[in-house]
């Protein structure tokens, strides 16, 4: 049986998480970071 500490530990984490995506998709944030790594991609290949 698991502590109670340790499984509201992790709700907490897995909630602070969730929250935290959820606020850089609504800032656009997804966009961004899409952008940039196609970029590095392209320049891995030499494309960029």
């Amino acid at each position: 049986m698991k502590r109670p500490v340790i499984i509201a530990a992790r709700v907490f984490f897995l909630t602070l998480g969730a929250l935290f995506v959820i606020v850089g998709v609504s800032r656009g944030e997804f966009a961004e970071v899409l952008q940039k790594a196609v970029r590095i991609c392209l320049e891995c290949i030499g494309i960029g």
